[in-house]
């Protein structure tokens, strides 16, 4: 399995959408749109975020098949990263990887990583990418329709 990371095309969105349809993802995620079958904000949301420079944002590639996108933006002043994997790539190690290669890419640190509290995944993911806990909050988990705790972990 070769893992490859590479500029976001137009052709990638509607497979990153599709991803975005199942479910089980959106309600492991949690903090999602508030309508992720929206087409039109999706495609709004990826207009901003690829316009905006300070993101850097990347397809993530199996033997080029897409199996999802790796980013890094600006939160409330701090580095922060977020993936989403397509369920067929799940138990892989196909994000740990591609976060793996993409700290590579964006050298920022310290550099944050936040998971609803019971997404073990994600968390999993973090820490074998080095992340440290560093702290717990809550907010709204449109997925879920209600506020929930999630960690922060950071990676210095």
């Amino acid at each position: 399995m070769t893992i490859t990371l590479r500029e976001v095309a137009d052709a990638d969105l509607p497979i990153f959408f599709g991803h975005q349809q199942d479910q089980e993802a959106v309600y492991m995620a949690a903090f999602t749109h508030e309508d992720p079958s929206d087409r039109l904000d999706f495609d709004a949301h990826w207009a901003k975020i690829r316009a905006n420079g300070s993101n850097t944002i990347r397809t993530i590639e199996i033997d080029g098949q897409i199996a999802g996108h790796v980013a890094s933006f600006e939160m409330f002043g701090d580095r922060e990263v977020t993936y989403w994997i397509g369920r067929e790539f799940w138990g892989q190690g196909v994000a740990t990887a591609a976060l793996s290669a993409f700290l590579k890419i964006d050298m920022t640190r310290p550099v944050y990583g936040r998971a609803a509290k019971d997404n073990d995944r994600s968390i999993s993911v973090l820490k074998k990418c080095s992340f440290a806990l560093v702290g717990e909050d809550k907010g709204f988990a449109n997925a879920r329709h209600e506020e929930i705790a999630e960690v922060i972990m950071k990676l210095e």
